[in-house]
């Protein structure tokens, strides 16, 4: 996922972004890092949404 590569793209904080998606700062760190980190949770669609919406891509961008 390119979660990280947006967020910094639009300048945000992992905190920032947390506050817009309704998550903990670590819930987005741990999406974040799941490439590296199996043990970490892929997103709910849910989350996914909210995510796309807070950074102003379709969701599909989001899984590239």
């Amino acid at each position: 996922m390119k979660i990280k590569h947006l967020r910094e793209e639009r300048g945000l904080t992992q905190d920032a972004l947390a506050k817009k998606v309704r998550v903990t700062r670590v819930h987005v760190a741990n999406i974040e890092s799941a490439d590296n980190a199996p043990h970490h949770r892929t997103p709910s669609l849910a989350l996914l949404d909210r995510l796309a919406k807070a950074l102003g891509v379709p969701v599909t961008e989001l899984l590239e």
